[in-house]
């Protein structure tokens, strides 16, 4: 059988065999953590400490009664020294709880595993998602108990564990399926279980062999979970390009992956709400990728939530001339004006490119050529997508369905003519969206 794949994408610089086979080491926490209250889409938690309070890890310092949300809980034990405006790798100053770490390391006392699969209902797997704090750790981190509620009328009838990991350089996901494979595994039965569904795949690129084979091995002959090898091409890890690779099924315009049965959730997010049920801890530390041409020890790291990626590099180590600083893959990653902001949820990765690295080239005239019409997987026209938001043809763009974009760039990364197309149509859609709110 053929792998599995998507209409459209590109094939960009992958260069993950510099820490493929870096195994996941821990850095030691830091003196100061920076955890930043809106660590989800949706509502922001309200601080539940105050300055001068003193905290365990694992302790919940930020929450809300609203649904479309996650808690965020202390990474380190130690004592509150500020709540205040931080910046965060999504590019604006959001609150913050500052923690002086003690060094200790102390967890909250009353945290303890739960019970086995058999014994809990989705309900409690549900409650369980939400008290660990879990939200989609491949980056859109959108919160994983919301995602697993099925609207009223609709229902899931297969579970996709998304191993694609299709952006270049990161390798997070990959160790995970190698180093954490049994929590992989738990964690795929746990949302089969709070879904209701009997059927899971497992989708993971063909770049990464070994995972397939030990996810194999691992499961054995046992019925309900396959692992299904997809072929290597961006963005094979994107929700609806997954459902449609793996299924055929296509997602609807403005529509969700319920609305073709299906639940998606990242491999990360998976073994994380395992380890969670198994252990009690929160998710209060993730893996990261650290690579790029300025990294002297790149690799994967277990780090805290809430370590700056200043501490992180400096872990690591600086060499050459670095440019440029990305949080999240080269794709879709988010470039940033500081190394002083902290990691969050959904940072998969910290890259750090030297200038050689990091041509700049002035935009020219669009030769009418094609190609980002060819390569976009949600086959929109990202030229003309682009040529309405500049002229402000705002009811032309959202026509032309601006607002299905996945932002994957896969139209700048092939444009002979270095057009900002992406970053135009991400302008857009905003613009879009906010003259539709007036209009309500």
């Amino acid at each position: 059988m053929g792998r599995l794949t998507f209409q459209g994408g590109v094939h960009p610089i992958y260069r993950k065999e510099i820490t493929n086979d870096r195994p996941i080491t821990p850095i030691p926490a830091p003196a100061q953590v920076i955890i930043p209250l809106q660590q989800n889409i949706g509502a922001p938690p309200e601080p539940l400490v105050a300055v001068g309070d003193l905290v365990k890890v694992g302790q919940k310092i930020a929450d809300t009664e609203a649904f479309v949300s996650a808690p965020v809980h202390a990474s380190v034990s130690g004592k509150v020294v500020a709540i205040e405006n931080r910046l965060s790798p999504i590019g604006k100053e959001v609150p913050a709880v500052v923690i002086e770490s003690d060094g200790q390391a102390i967890p909250l006392e009353d945290l303890q595993p739960y019970p086995a699969l058999e014994e809990m209902s989705p309900d409690d797997l549900r409650r369980a998602m939400r008290e660990g704090g879990l939200v989609g750790m491949g980056g859109a981190m959108f919160p994983s108990h919301v995602k697993v509620t099925a609207p009223q009328g609709k229902k899931f009838e297969l579970v996709i564990i998304n191993g694609s990991e299709c952006e270049g350089f990161l390798t997070c996901d990959h160790r995970i399926m190698l180093e954490w494979t049994d929590d992989v595994i738990y964690g795929t039965r746990a949302l089969m279980k709070v879904t209701g569904v009997e059927k899971a795949y497992i989708g993971v690129e063909a770049n990464k062999q070994d995972a397939i084979d030990i996810l194999r091995e691992k499961l054995g002959a046992e019925e309900g979970i396959e692992v299904k090898p997809l072929e290597v091409k961006y963005p094979q890890g994107a929700e609806k390009q997954l459902i449609k690779a793996l299924t055929g099924r296509e997602v609807p315009s403005g529509g969700l992956p319920v609305d073709v049965g299906c639940l998606v959730q990242n491999v990360g997010t998976t073994a994380t709400f395992a380890r969670y049920l198994k252990t009690g801890m929160p998710l209060v530390d993730r893996v990261v990728t650290v690579s790029g041409s300025s990294v002297k020890n790149p690799g994967n790291y277990l780090v805290k939530i809430g370590t700056s990626f200043g501490y992180i590099l400096d872990y690591c180590g600086i060499i050459g001339e670095p440019k440029k600083l990305i949080s999240g893959g080269p794709m879709m990653g988010v470039a940033q004006i500081t190394p002083e902001v902290p990691v969050v949820k959904g940072t998969s990765g910290i890259l750090l490119f030297d200038k050689k690295d990091v041509p700049v080239g002035e935009a020219r005239p669009c030769v009418r050529c094609g190609k980002c019409v060819d390569v976009c997987p949600v086959y929109l026209l990202p030229v003309y997508l682009m040529d309405y938001t500049l002229k402000g043809m705002l009811h032309r763009a959202e026509e032309y369905h601006i607002l299905d974009c996945i932002e994957c760039g896969c139209c700048s990364y092939t444009c002979p003519s270095r057009r900002p197309l992406v970053q135009t149509i991400r302008m857009g859609k905003a613009d879009v969206l906010a003259r539709r709110k007036k209009r309500q």
